[in-house]
C-alpha cells in the first residue's frame, strides 16, 4: 500500500490488480520481507595410536556459538538516531542510490528486530497523522514528474478505531484519497481504497480494483516503519496524534 501518496495509492493498487484501472488524470497517477569443525574420520586400525595433544588454537574458528537473534539490539533510541542519521540527506528517498537504499533497509531491519510494539493495530500509537520521511516507491516520489511538480510533503493519516486511512498530498496538487482497512492479523491491513480527491476538494471514486496491503514492522509514539505489498519500505513520523480522518 503506497500509504503516503493519495495519488501513489492508486498506482500501487493498479500493479497489483489484474485488470487494468481507468486512466485517471495525470495529476493522480501516482496516488496510490553454526557450523562446527568436521570430526577427523578415524579407522579402526589407528585406534590404538597414542593420541597427539592439540594445541589450543587448532579447533579455534570464527564462527559464533550464540544465535544471531542474541546479538540484536536490545534499545531502540541508538538505532533509530543512525537511521534518521542515514535518510536525512537522502530527499525522502528520491535522492538515494541502491548503496543507500540497502543501507536503509539494514538499519530498518535492525530497528524492526527491536520493535516494542507487537500489536499496532492494537494501539493507540497508531492513530493521527504522519508524515512520509524515506520510501523506496518511486511512484510516491513521483518520480516521473519534473522535481518541481511534486509533492512537497506526504502525509498520511490512520484511525485504528474506525479502520480508516487517508493519503494526503501538499503543494503543488494536494489530492487525497481514503481507504477503509481490513485487518489480516495483529500487524497487517488490507487495503481498498474508495474516494479520491483532486485538489483536496473534486471527489472521483475508486475503482473495485484499487486495492493494496500494509504491514506495519515498528511503532513507537514517534516513528513507524511498513513494508508494502509490494516490498517498498515507508518510514513515517507522527506529527499530529489527534486527527482524525473526516467521514
Amino acid at each position: 500500500m503506497a500509504l503516503s501518496s493519495p495519488s501513489t495509492v492508486l498506482t500501487t493498487a493498479t500493479q497489483s490488480s489484474a485488470h487494468p484501472l481507468p486512466k485517471l488524470p495525470d495529476c493522480l497517477s501516482s496516488l496510490t520481507i553454526f557450523s562446527f569443525p568436521t570430526k577427523p574420520t578415524t579407522n579402526a586400525h589407528h585406534l590404538s595410536t597414542p593420541t597427539r595433544s592439540v594445541p589450543p588454537n587448532k579447533w579455534r574458528t570464527n564462527v559464533s556459538f550464540f544465535p544471531a537473534f542474541l546479538n540484536k539490539p536490545k534499545d531502540a533510541k541508538p538505532v533509530k538516531d543512525e537511521l534518521l542519521e542515514a535518510i536525512a540527506p537522502l530527499d525522502r528517498g528520491a535522492d538515494a542510490t541502491p548503496q543507500d537504499q540497502q543501507r536503509v533497509d539494514q538499519i530498518a531491519r535492525k530497528l524492526e528486530a527491536v520493535n516494542p510494539t507487537k500489536e499496532p493495530l492494537k494501539s493507540k500509537l497508531l492513530d493521527g497523522k504522519w508524515e512520509l520521511i524515506y520510501t523506496t516507491s518511486k511512484s510516491i516520489l513521483q518520480m516521473q514528474r519534473p522535481k518541481v511538480l511534486r509533492s512537497r510533503t506526504n502525509y498520511q493519516a490512520i484511525n485504528a478505531d474506525t479502520l480508516r486511512a487517508q493519503n494526503m498530498e501538499s503543494w503543488p496538487f494536494f489530492n487525497q484519497v481514503t481507504a477503509d482497512l481490513t485487518p489480516v492479523n495483529a500487524k497487517k491491513v488490507g487495503v481498498k481504497f474508495d474516494y479520491f480527491k483532486i485538489a483536496g476538494l473534486i471527489p472521483v471514486k475508486a475503482p473495485d480494483s484499487a486495492l493494496g496491503a500494509l504491514e506495519i514492522t515498528y511503532l513507537d509514539e514517534e516513528l513507524r516503519v511498513s513494508r508494502g505489498d509490494k516490498g517498498n519500505l515507508f518510514i513515517l513520523k507522527m506529527v499530529d496524534p489527534s486527527y482524525r480522518i473526516p467521514k
